[in-house]
């Protein structure tokens, strides 16, 4: 039996899962303050936004698997 400090596989995910997500908030953030200083940065809004992408595409698995299959 599990400790009570151990969490099991979908407990995992969840805290992953939070933590994604708010990493997706702050690039959004990051990416809002860079457009408004002009278009310098655009290099790396370009660099921020692909991450911001891989983050959305692992956020997306993660709640795939945490969603169980209801068939209709």
């Amino acid at each position: 039996m599990n400790s009570p400090q151990e969490m099991d596989h979908e407990g995992v995910l969840r805290v992953k899962l939070e933590v994604l997500r708010q990493k997706h908030r702050d690039l959004d953030e990051a990416i809002d303050a860079l457009q408004e200083k002009g278009s310098a940065q655009q290099l790396t809004i370009q660099r921020l936004k692909k991450e911001k992408l891989r983050l959305k595409d692992q956020i997306s698995r993660i709640t795939d698997e945490l969603t169980p299959d209801i068939i209709a």
